[in-house]
């Protein structure tokens, strides 16, 4: 079973778009609990709710061998049915990012992961080979810097005009033979969700931003969803797995995340009727 096939099972299986962002940081996190430990409490209150878990690689990697031992016991813990996504933001030239891909997918055992196209495409294609994983690229993320670069109009080959993300879009989709690519598109910028996802119908959608940063979840569903209603992959990290820092924080993640779920799944369902 390939990514996209194991995530849209997931979607239908669990009724969700909701991705919860496995991100551990002692500070946040209730006292005298580690790591894996945390994890897996937070995967047994929730797995029934997602679509999928997305833990991101910096928050393990600060902590040393512990970290990514931590790591390790959670991708092997989550349910086989739920996919894991990567957050690693890897991007760098042909052996090097062949280096990546191995410690992601083979190393990691991540079912898909998220890479930064500035070094073009053979920073991307060590991890497309890998056909049966999913690859998500870095196209208008959520943090207020990303106008720096991605919302620069470049000049096309037809002498128009167009912002870096759209192009970015564009080539991702000329990418995709393999049919594993997607897109890291923010919530905090709906209108852009919107025109991406006019652009490619059928796309995968990792979008980051609600909760904590500000995202709107009516806009995200409206727009970030494909013909069927699936596709999108809706992020949530601190809003859910930090509701609670007492004893009692993995029955207050399910709280927010069985939440979050319905409210996703009520906007659902005004697009279909």
């Amino acid at each position: 079973m390939n990514f996209v096939e194991k995530l849209t099972n997931a979607t239908r299986k669990n009724k969700s778009l909701l991705c919860v962002g496995l991100d551990p940081d002692p500070k946040l996190m209730p006292d005298k609990v580690g790591i894996f430990e945390f994890n897996k409490a937070i995967i047994e209150a929730t797995a029934d709710l997602v679509c999928a878990y997305k833990p991101n690689l910096a928050f393990y990697e600060a902590l040393g061998s512990e970290g990514l031992d931590a790591l390790k016991q959670t991708v092997k813990y989550i349910p086989d049915d739920v996919p894991v996504i990567g957050d690693a933001k890897r991007g760098d030239i042909g052996n090097t990012a062949k280096a990546y891909a191995r410690a992601i997918f083979d190393n990691l055992n991540f079912d898909a992961t998220t890479v930064n196209p500035y070094l073009g495409f053979d920073s991307i294609e060590p991890f497309i080979q890998y056909t049966n994983k999913g690859v998500f690229i870095l196209c208008r993320t959520s943090n207020t810097g990303a106008v720096d670069f991605q919302s620069l109009r470049c000049e096309t080959e037809e002498h128009s005009y167009r912002p870096l993300f759209e192009l970015v879009a564009l080539k991702a989709s000329q990418w995709n033979i393999y049919g594993n690519i997607g897109l890291v598109v923010g919530a905090t910028y709906p209108e852009e969700l919107r025109l991406i996802r006019q652009s490619h119908p059928d796309m995968p959608l990792l979008i980051p931003g609600i909760g904590a940063q500000g995202g709107d979840l009516a806009s995200v569903v409206r727009y970030g969803v494909n013909a069927q209603g699936e596709k999108a992959i809706i992020n949530s990290s601190r809003q859910i797995i930090y509701a609670s820092k007492g004893k009692d924080f993995a029955q207050a993640a399910r709280r927010v995340a069985s939440s979050l779920q319905e409210q996703i799944n009520n906007y659902r369902a005004t697009l279909t009727s």
